[in-house]
């Protein structure tokens, strides 16, 4: 067997398949994560779903009050608690449900991680309208104010938590964002990091001065305010 044919043979095998580097053994997250939109719209349904359940204890005072032969206008004179904090709870649902819509509204893919969260979150929405109902029937309790502030805190905490995944992987945006949705994102994440601040602070405040209570919630109010005066100084 001369040189040649032993150069023939090694060229024939090729390249050592050794040397070469073997391919991920884990599967990216990214790709292996849950579509956006099936997540949106199931995340949408739950909280219709949450949303409409605050009203029917309302609902079932107009029975309460014709079997008792009653005015109709006892149905509203005598209730207002109720139908207070369903107004809260209405406003507070609707206005978390925009800012879970505006986090989502770009993303292509979530990775279990994010699913998690959206969980998290969901449950809080779901949970709600019990609080709501105790806040009609116990009035100013502290234990109820309790209860309704920690159920707020945890979805912000878990929108935070979302925001924090979103801002730390920009592969999960559909590919034709550009830097104007990226920048979205990083003031999303500031504006949750300082809602969940404020709510600490609304929450000390109507555990200190029960007078108070739900009137702390303004301070939300306030923190976005000065988000919107702080990108107005950066403008």
């Amino acid at each position: 067997m001369g040189a040649s044919d032993g150069v023939d043979k090694t060229e024939t095998r090729g390249p050592d398949p050794a040397g070469q580097s073997a391919p991920p053994s884990t599967p990216d997250r990214i790709e292996s994560g849950a579509s956006g939109e099936r997540l949106v719209l199931f995340t949408d349904a739950v909280t219709a779903i949450s949303i409409t359940l605050l009203v029917l204890p309302l609902v079932d005072l107009v029975p309460e009050v014709a079997s008792a032969h009653e005015g109709a206008s006892e149905v509203i004179t005598g209730h207002v608690n109720q139908i207070w904090s369903f107004l809260l709870s209405f406003a507070v649902i609707a206005n978390i449900w925009g800012e879970h819509h505006r986090t989502f509204s770009s993303i292509a893919k979530v990775p279990r991680s994010m699913t998690v969260w959206n969980m998290g979150w969901l449950l809080s929405v779901v949970v709600l309208p019990l609080p709501t109902e105790m806040i009609g029937a116990f009035g100013r309790d502290r234990f109820v104010a309790s209860f309704y502030y920690a159920v707020l805190l945890a979805s912000m905490v878990c929108r935070w938590a979302m925001l924090r995944i979103l801002k730390s992987s920009p592969g999960l945006l559909d590919e034709g964002d550009g830097p104007e949705t990226r920048r979205r994102i990083e003031d999303s994440y500031t504006e949750s990091y300082l809602n969940v601040i404020a709510l600490v602070v609304a929450f000390a405040l109507a555990l200190a001065v029960p007078v108070l209570q739900y009137y702390s919630l303004l301070l939300l109010l306030v923190a976005g305010r000065a988000r919107l005066r702080g990108r107005r100084t950066a403008r």
